[in-house]
């Protein structure tokens, strides 16, 4: 069973209720490290929707840092300057990321070098265009 589906046990809701205060809700404290195959499969979820496939096969992403303290850093690109989508992919991505268990923040910077090309597409991408 992967992180994801897992079901809280009784000692994790009992932390969970610790994490209140009268101000708010405190985050938890980072116990393991992010992995980054979650904060892949968290990005490969969001989807240009133009297209369909996720921007993670069609080579959108180029760096995922993940620092010690689970704050994210995400360069993407997107498929043309005037992407319709250009606003609102960024936050889908950070959005997606930020539901990863460990993740404490995430930055999503859109970056325009190198260009994005078809050869970044993944076999998987070029397929379900019939772009072979």
């Amino acid at each position: 069973m992967d992180e994801l589906s897992q079901k809280p046990d009784a000692t994790d809701d009992q932390a969970v209720h610790h994490a209140w205060t009268p101000d708010g809700e405190v985050a938890p404290p980072v116990s393991d490290s992010v992995s980054e195959d979650s904060v892949i499969e968290a990005i490969a979820t969001v989807y240009d929707p133009e297209i369909p496939v996720n921007i993670y096969e069609l080579g959108l992403i180029y760096a995922v840092d993940i620092a010690d303290d689970g704050k994210i850093k995400v360069e993407m690109t997107l498929t043309a300057p005037g992407c319709p989508s250009a606003q609102e992919l960024p936050v889908m991505v950070r959005e997606a990321i930020m539901v990863v268990p460990g993740v404490t923040a995430c930055d999503v910077e859109t970056v325009w070098d190198p260009p994005w090309d078809m050869s970044r597409m993944s076999d998987e991408a070029r397929l379900a265009m019939n772009m072979f």
